[in-house]
C-alpha cells in the first residue's frame, strides 16, 4: 500500500465527466501486426516492470489523507489490452480520427487506470498501439518510463514468459484510515522536529513566485480560446526532424523547447488568423509544465511536475522576434525558479488532504480566462525501439484539456525526430488541423531564416 503525493491526489479528484485526465501516446510500428493473443501475453509478462499497472486507487474515509495504491483484486489483462480496426484506407487521417475517439473515453477508476489498444488495418503494412494512463498514475517522464516497460532496444525479440501474479490482500477500511492518520501524524512530527523549516521554506518559495506569476497573468490574452468543453476530443500531429531544430538553435541560440514554443506560437497565429481574430497584440498564454523530478527519482511512479506561464506572441509577424521573445521569457523563468514556487504550493496544500480533494474537484470544473493552452515537452528515447521485433516508427503524445482550456500541445522527441501531439475539444476546435499545419510552417519559416543568416 503506497500513498499518493499531493499532485497525484489532485489529479485523481479532479476527474469529471467532461474532462477525463489521462495522458496517452499514439505509436506506429512497421508490420506485420502481432496476433492479439500474443500481444496480450507479452504485455502481461512485462507488467512486472511496471507494477503500478497492477494496482488501483483506494480513497481514505473522510479524505483524512491522500488515497493509496492497492493491488487490483479483479485485475484481468484482457480488460486493459483491447483491439480495433482502422477505417479504410487506414491512412494518417483515419488514425487521427480513431485516436481522438479512443483517447476521449474515460478510464474506469475502480480498476487499474490504463488501457492499450492494438490498431490493425493501417496502410503500408503498419499497425499502431494507442495507450492511455490516468494522470494520477504518472507524469510525462514517468509515462515514458512506463511505455519503456513494453519496448525493447533490440530488434531480436525473445518472448517474455508470463508469471503467475497473486494480488496482496486488500487492507480493510479501518487499516486504510489508521494508516492515513498515522501518516498525517508522522508528517506533523517531522515538521515539529525540523522546527517547521520545510513549511517556512515552502512558504517563502510560494511568496517569491507570486509576483512573477501575477505579472505574467495580468496581461490581456485570447480569451476566445477558452470556454466550455464536451466529452469528445480531436487529435492531430505535427513533426520536425531534430536536425532541423538543432540547425535553428545553432544559428539563433536557445533550447529545443524554445524552438518548439516558437513554432507553436506560429501555429496559433495561423489559427487566430483563420478565425479572423488576429491582431498585432494577440497573445496566447501557455502553461508550460516543468519537471521537478530529480535524477534519483527517475522511475518513481508519481507526479513530480510544476508549471510556469509563458506568453506566445502570436501577433508578432517576425519569426525571429517571436523566438527571441519566447527565449527571453524562459531564461527569466529559469533564473527566478518560479516552477519551484508552484511545487511548494502543492506541498503546502497537500498538508490538508480534504481541502485538496475539494479544491481539485472544483477548480478544474470551472472555466478560467487566464491560461489559453498547455504546451508540454518531454524528452523521449533517442534510439529506435521495438515491440515484439517490430520497429516503432512514430511516437506521438496526447495531453488532456480541462478548466476551460480547449487546446493542448504535447511535444516528445524520439529517434531523431520531434513530434507535436495536439488535443482539441471536438465541437469547439473543428480547425485543429490549421494549428498542426501552422506548427510545421513555423519550423519551415525559422529554417528559412537560418539559411539566410550570415
Amino acid at each position: 500500500m503506497q500513498r499518493m503525493n499531493a499532485l497525484d491526489a489532485g489529479m485523481f479528484f479532479a476527474e469529471n465527466d467532461t474532462a477525463p485526465l489521462q495522458i496517452g501516446t499514439v505509436t506506429v510500428f512497421e508490420g506485420p501486426a502481432p496476433d492479439y493473443p500474443d500481444l496480450v501475453r507479452q504485455i502481461f509478462a512485462r507488467l512486472r516492470l511496471a507494477p503500478r499497472c497492477l494496482q488501483r486507487v483506494r480513497t481514505v474515509p473522510f479524505h483524512l489523507a491522500h488515497p493509496v495504491w492497492v493491488d487490483d483484486q479483479r485485475f484481468s489483462v484482457g480488460d486493459h489490452v483491447l483491439r480495433t480496426l482502422a477505417a479504410e484506407p487506414g491512412g494518417p487521417e483515419e488514425l487521427r480520427h480513431l485516436a481522438g475517439r479512443i483517447l476521449s473515453g474515460p478510464l474506469d477508476l475502480t480498476r487499474s487506470p490504463w488501457e492499450v489498444w492494438l490498431v490493425e488495418g493501417l496502410a503500408d503494412d503498419r499497425w499502431a498501439l494507442i495507450s492511455k494512463v490516468h494522470h494520477c498514475m504518472v507524469d510525462g517522464l514517468a509515462g515514458i518510463d512506463l511505455l519503456g516497460a513494453l519496448l525493447d532496444t533490440d530488434p531480436d525479440w525473445v518472448p517474455a514468459q508470463p508469471r503467475v501474479w497473486m494480488p496482496e490482500p486488500e487492507p480493510p477500511a479501518w487499516a486504510v484510515l489508521r494508516g492515513g492518520i498515522a501518516d498525517r501524524l508522522k508528517g506533523f512530527q517531522r515538521q515539529a522536529t525540523r522546527l517547521f523549516l520545510p513549511v517556512v521554506r515552502d512558504s517563502v518559495s510560494v511568496a517569491g513566485a507570486i509576483p512573477g506569476y501575477a505579472a505574467r497573468l495580468a496581461g490581456s490574452g485570447m480569451s476566445s480560446l477558452n470556454g466550455p468543453t464536451g466529452p469528445r476530443r480531436r487529435w492531430s500531429r505535427a513533426y520536425a526532424e531534430l536536425d532541423e531544430v538543432d540547425r535553428i538553435r545553432r544559428t539563433f541560440g536557445g533550447s529545443v523547447n524554445d524552438v518548439a514554443l516558437a513554432a507553436t506560437a506560429h501555429g496559433f497565429r495561423d489559427l487566430l488568423d483563420a478565425r479572423g481574430i488576429l491582431d498585432e497584440k494577440s497573445v496566447v498564454r501557455a502553461m508550460v509544465p516543468v519537471s521537478v523530478r530529480s535524477s534519483d527519482e527517475r522511475g518513481v511512479l508519481s507526479n513530480r511536475v510544476s508549471a510556469v506561464p509563458v506568453d506566445l506572441p502570436c501577433g508578432e509577424p517576425d519569426p525571429l522576434r517571436r523566438l527571441q521573445f519566447v527565449r527571453a521569457q524562459m531564461d527569466d523563468l529559469k533564473s527566478r525558479d518560479q516552477a519551484a514556487g508552484l511545487d511548494a504550493f502543492l506541498r503546502l496544500l497537500g498538508a490538508a488532504p480534504g481541502l485538496l480533494a475539494a479544491a481539485a474537484h472544483t477548480a478544474l470544473r470551472r472555466r478560467q480566462p487566464l491560461i489559453h493552452t498547455i504546451v508540454t515537452n518531454v524528452p523521449g528515447p533517442p534510439i529506435p525501439l521495438y515491440v515484439m521485433g517490430r520497429r516503432m516508427l512514430e511516437l506521438d503524445p496526447y495531453i488532456p484539456i480541462t478548466a476551460g482550456v480547449r487546446i493542448s500541445v504535447g511535444v516528445v522527441s524520439y529517434d531523431g525526430g520531434l513530434a507535436f501531439g495536439l488535443t482539441g475539444d471536438h465541437d469547439a476546435v473543428p480547425d485543429l488541423e490549421t494549428l498542426s499545419a501552422g506548427i510545421r510552417d513555423g519550423i519551415d519559416e525559422l529554417l528559412k531564416e537560418a539559411a539566410q543568416a550570415p
